[in-house]
């Protein structure tokens, strides 16, 4: 019956097929018996499969309802295994025993979103390994002054240390998508690595600078920030947004609230959304 079930678009959904590249994901992790797990999108449940071997106690969270009872009958037999219909974007991950380990092969078409998601919770996380589209996991893991580096690397950045492990063909899927795949290993900053004082402020000056990253800091946030707000940071303020480093941000949006808070009132949420860069 699984075997005929035919992916569906609107889940974004690539089955994984490869056992050679589930045995390196299951290696990656090294699942340890006194682990809790949180599969997303465990779909035929090849990857769920060795992780509950694992004796791990594994939650995975599948949106398929068709799906579903097709997991639950596959591993009913497995009293570690408990299988939840459920969206993940609304999941409240709290709810399971904590310290959390994540697995998921994330559809492309919300894997950003639900990754600031993830980290809305990452107290209760130790680490993440997903398979994300390789742009997005070049686009965390980008250093300053590269293209890719923008919105997403900062505003991830400041919350997750991030790990590039191994990329996945499309061969590897059922459908095939279009796109290399990109494990990551992603795990959150000790508390304080970052001491952001407004989070909504922070992704309000990055958003502004980076919707205009031809233009120099200057010109680009000359409605938020002045050039002797940037100079008190050694910030020069002729630099363009993808050559300043995360701390750098971060220590700027923290200037400008203690300085201005009055005046600085963001209605932007610290989600970075779709394709943000």
């Amino acid at each position: 019956m699984i075997a005929t079930h035919r992916a569906r678009k609107r889940f974004g959904q690539h089955f994984l097929n490869s056992g050679t590249v589930v045995q390196d994901i299951v290696n990656a992790i090294s699942p340890l018996p006194d682990d809790t797990l949180l599969e997303i999108g465990p779909g035929h449940g090849v990857l769920t499969k060795p992780l509950a071997a694992s004796g791990a106690r594994l939650h995975a969270i599948e949106l398929d309802r068709d799906l579903v009872p097709r997991l639950r009958a596959q591993f009913a037999d497995k009293s570690n295994v408990v299988v939840h219909e459920a969206d993940a974007l609304r999941f409240d991950y709290a709810s399971i025993d904590s310290p959390l380990r994540v697995i998921g092969n994330l559809p492309y078409n919300i894997s950003t979103p639900l990754l600031f998601r993830l980290i809305d919770f990452r107290t209760t996380i130790t680490d993440m390994h997903l398979m994300l589209q390789k742009e997005v996991v070049d686009r965390l893991a980008a250093s300053p002054g590269t293209k890719a580096y923008g919105r997403l690397t900062i505003m991830a950045g400041c919350q997750l240390h991030v790990e590039p492990l191994f990329d996945v063909p499309a061969i590897a899927f059922t459908p095939p998508p279009r796109v290399t795949s990109t494990v990551v290993r992603l795990w959150p900053r000790t508390t304080g690595a970052f001491a952001i004082d407004d989070q909504a402020l922070l992704q309000r000056l990055v958003t502004q600078a980076f919707s205009q990253r031809r233009k120099t800091l200057r010109n680009a946030l000359k409605e938020l920030a002045s050039s002797d707000d940037m100079r008190a940071l050694s910030i020069d303020p002729g630099a363009r947004a993808e050559e300043i480093p995360v701390s750098a941000w971060v220590a700027l949006a923290n200037r400008l609230r203690q300085s201005r808070p009055a005046t600085l009132h963001s209605a932007s949420c610290c989600h970075t959304g779709g394709n943000s860069r």
